[in-house]
């Protein structure tokens, strides 16, 4: 008797890798086949910049996933398989590059709904500053810790940009450099701000306020719960990009791609009060010299901190 004979699977996932041509025929299959849900995912870590009205992008590889209902149907996992082999392969010319990175996987009951917990891991940034999910207990001494789960919107510190603009937070506060400009702690403009992460940060590392901008309504409500969880929501706003006309902060961070950080460099640098700092990050290394040029023809000399392809500018504006 098979060992899982007694205690059956409930779901099974499966996934395949496509680019955005195959996306409607291959969701349209695996519907086909039983689907009770398909969605789609980055295959390949790509940022994507804010659609404009009217536009759907999507990331250049993907990956879609259907889960089945195997307790509802009936049906074994070998019979779901070999379903979705026989729609997906009427596709014709996309059908063996699709098939060829099919996977599959049993799930139990519910484990579905919760299985990205067991990826998300708590993920350290510095001496002190931790990225750490809601549901893990686990106590670390003398850390800070930012409790942030997977949500609406991009930023968890998993992707190098984050990362090193977490690093550089932590470092900036630990070693104190903002005592050297101002009596009272900085103050924090998060451009772009996504789930909030790095306004939130400076909060709990010691910054004084923070004010978070995107144009995304999803990045804003994301910002706004992580806040409360985090319990700053007294010391953080999120505004629009209007409301920033006239205001400077202490420190400014952007965690965006390269080609809007060099058409807002006078926007952001003016952001900054004289002797203030100014953080950049999602530019790839090939794109940092055009965006230090930017950024140096409004007074503000960046360097450059690397990790895997990615660039971290940070400088002063004198």
């Amino acid at each position: 008797m098979p060992e899982n004979a007694l205690n059956p699977a409930k779901w099974l996932q499966v996934s395949l890798d496509c680019t955005p041509a195959d996306v409607d025929p291959l969701e349209e299959a695996l519907l086909e086949a039983g689907a009770v849900s398909v969605t789609l995912g980055d295959a390949a870590d790509q940022p994507l910049l804010e659609p404009g009205p009217g536009e759907t992008p999507l990331w250049e590889a993907l990956t879609v996933t259907a889960l089945f209902d195997l307790a509802d149907s009936g049906a074994m996992a070998e019979a779901v398989i070999a379903a979705v082999r026989e729609t997906v392969g009427r596709l014709g010319e996309p059908a063996e590059r699709l098939l060829a990175t099919l996977k599959a996987e049993e799930l139990e009951d519910e484990v579905w709904e919760r299985s990205w917990m067991s990826h998300f891991k708590a993920m350290p940034f510095g001496q002190r500053l931790w990225v750490v999910p809601s549901w893990d207990k686990e106590t670390r001494e003398d850390a800070v810790e930012l409790r942030l789960d997977p949500g609406l919107a991009f930023g968890t510190g998993t992707h190098p940009t984050t990362a090193m603009c977490l690093t550089f937070l932590d470092t900036f506060f630990s070693a104190e450099d903002y005592s050297s400009f101002r009596e009272s702690p900085p103050t924090v403009i998060d451009f772009g701000c996504g789930s909030g992460i790095l306004g939130i940060a400076a909060l709990l590392l010691g910054a004084e306020s923070a004010l978070a901008v995107d144009i995304d309504p999803q990045a804003l409500t994301a910002t706004r719960e992580n806040a409360r969880l985090n319990e700053v929501d007294d010391r953080l706003n999120c505004v629009d990009i209007p409301e920033l006309k006239g205001r400077e902060a202490d420190l400014v961070v952007a965690n965006i791609l390269a080609g809007p950080l060099i058409e807002l460099a006078s926007q952001l640098s003016a952001l900054v009060r004289p002797g203030g700092h100014l953080v950049l990050s999602g530019v790839l290394a090939d794109q940092s010299q055009a965006v230090r040029q930017a950024y140096l023809d409004h007074g503000i000399e960046l360097q450059c901190d690397m990790l895997e392809d990615w660039c971290c500018l940070h400088g002063r504006r004198v």
